[in-house]
């Protein structure tokens, strides 16, 4: 569509009302309000008054990054100012489709949240640790010249259109990324939360963690940047799904869960029943954990759907993903080097089974909490199908062994702790397990373990993992109930030891600088 015709449509509409309607950042990207910034050009997105910002994470020097923000810190400006900025720049260099691109924007929004837990002179840590991965990777991959994302043009057909979940799937498994773009746009132009509700349609066709983490932690970031800015980082997940779709299609085909999941939700009471509010006992969880952990991923989603129709509560159903999941950083014997040459023998950290599954089932039961009915219900079931069928070649057996749990003597919280950072520091994976392991069986203050755990989830690099598993860590210890939580923070002990002796990139620097 030509300006022109552009021009011509919107005095038919009226720009005031349409830009009214979606918003000045939709309006923006859809080239319905000034500055124009259309696909004909080849221009990438800006960003208002934020777009300075914005280019400072994009084009600023990596040598010079942190001094720069750093002194923009000490001038005023908030944390959550510079995450937004970050944000919003890796999405548009990126849109969703580079590795380490969307490892770092999945990231920011966990590092801000660690940053509340520490005290003011060291809250800007976590921060500037993933802003530095965000820039660097930004400079490595072009700079501000990098442009994934564009303005989409939408003719007066589209614009006027309201497309659904299944028109946009559909451009999805079509593989056709810029009818994808135009459905989702046009959906966009409508209830935010619309939006993200029919979005999700795409999000369940196919198990993969970083499609699910994507679709979650860009919708927790417009906490952080604001809705204005929702499409911006919503088609990210648009982008990474058409993608996906090409390599689904170059390896056989279609993933079964594409018939499974309606099968399942077609079932008597899983939808059609009232809400789930039955609490089950702690024996139902124990039965349900071992189920997903144990059976193939399609006995775990017919496990999901009978507990769904016999209404046990969606929380509770939540929580036996998630300590399933656990179990699977529990049990790893963790890797040999014909698995992960570039990481060392024996370790859990990084993309393992068990974080990429915890991640996963976090952000699957997140999605849940604040999605529609059938998509709530949608995100349990999948959720189960992604973390079962992955225990093949695993310990028969949980970490901490009895041997190792056998080993740690004392009741002191500060000698257990002492021991538990002797063990990190030595990468006792075992060693520091049991020791938390043995904390929680004390009932102490789980405070000041988060903090230990803390603060190498800062200074270590993680392998792009460190921050996401942490907060994941952090939430589901949150909700579990207490019989079970500190399996979490067990698990997350055993992988702060594997991941110790990696130091961040750029967290010498940024310690230095803040003078902490």
């Amino acid at each position: 569509m030509n300006r022109y015709r552009r021009r011509e449509f919107l005095a038919q509409v009226g720009r005031g009302m349409l830009v009214a309607g979606v918003g000045s950042s939709v309006a923006l990207e859809l080239g319905l309000a000034e500055p124009v910034m259309a696909g004909e050009g080849g221009a990438g997105l800006t960003f208002g008054p934020i777009e300075p910002l914005v280019d400072l994470m994009a084009q600023t020097p990596i040598d010079q990054f942190l001094k720069i923000v750093v002194k923009k810190l000490n001038e005023g400006i908030e944390l959550r100012e510079l995450v937004s900025a970050a944000a919003l720049a890796n999405a548009r260099a990126f849109g969703g489709q580079d590795y380490d691109g969307y490892h770092a924007i999945m990231a920011l929004a966990p590092a801000l949240q660690m940053a509340r837990e520490l005290p003011e002179p060291r809250r800007a840590l976590p921060v500037l640790k993933v802003l530095y991965r965000n820039t660097d990777h930004i400079q490595k991959s072009g700079g501000g010249s990098r442009a994934t994302l564009h303005a989409i043009e939408l003719d007066s057909a589209s614009a006027e259109s309201r497309p659904d979940a299944l028109a946009l799937r559909a451009a999805i498994r079509g593989q056709n990324m810029d009818e994808a773009e135009r459905t989702f746009a046009a959906i966009a132009r409508g209830p935010l939360q619309d939006a993200f509700n029919e979005l999700q349609y795409a999000v369940q066709d196919h198990v993969n963690v970083h499609r699910v983490v994507l679709a979650w932690r860009s919708w927790a970031l417009l906490d952080i940047t604001g809705k204005e800015y929702a499409h911006t980082l919503l088609r990210q997940s648009v982008r990474y799904c058409v993608d996906e779709e090409k390599g689904i299609r170059r390896n056989g085909g279609d993933d079964p869960l594409r018939s499974i999941l309606p099968r399942l939700l077609d079932r008597k009471g899983v939808l059609s029943g009232a809400a789930g509010v039955r609490n089950p006992d702690d024996a139902w969880i124990d039965r349900m954990i071992h189920t997903i952990y144990a059976s193939t991923r399609e006995q775990a989603a017919e496990a999901v759907a009978d507990a769904l129709a016999d209404g046990i509560s969606h929380e509770a159903i939540g929580e036996a993903i998630s300590l399933a999941a656990n179990q699977l950083v529990l049990h790893d014997p963790g890797r040999s080097r014909a698995d992960s040459p570039a990481k060392p023998k024996g370790s859990v950290h990084g993309a393992s089974v068990g974080v990429h599954a915890s991640d996963a089932s976090n952000a699957w039961r997140n999605i849940s909490r604040v999605s529609d009915r059938r998509n709530s219900v949608a995100s349990l079931i999948v959720g189960a199908y992604h973390t079962a069928g992955q225990a093949e070649g695993q310990n028969p057996q949980p970490y901490p062994f009895a041997e190792h749990r056998e080993s740690v003597v004392g009741l002191n919280p500060e000698s257990l702790l002492r021991e538990a950072e002797i063990a990190i520091k030595a990468n006792e994976q075992t060693r520091a397990c049991a020791i938390i392991h043995r904390y929680g069986e004390l009932d102490l203050p789980a405070r000041p373990a988060f903090d230990l755990m803390l603060r190498y989830a800062i200074s270590e690099d993680g392998a792009l993992h460190a921050e996401k598993y942490y907060r994941t860590v952090v939430e589901e210890f949150a909700t579990t109930r207490p019989a079970y939580k500190w399996r979490h923070l067990a698990a997350l002990a055993r992988v702060t030891a594997s991941e110790h002796g990696f130091p961040a990139p750029g967290i010498d620097e940024a310690t230095r600088l803040l003078k902490v």
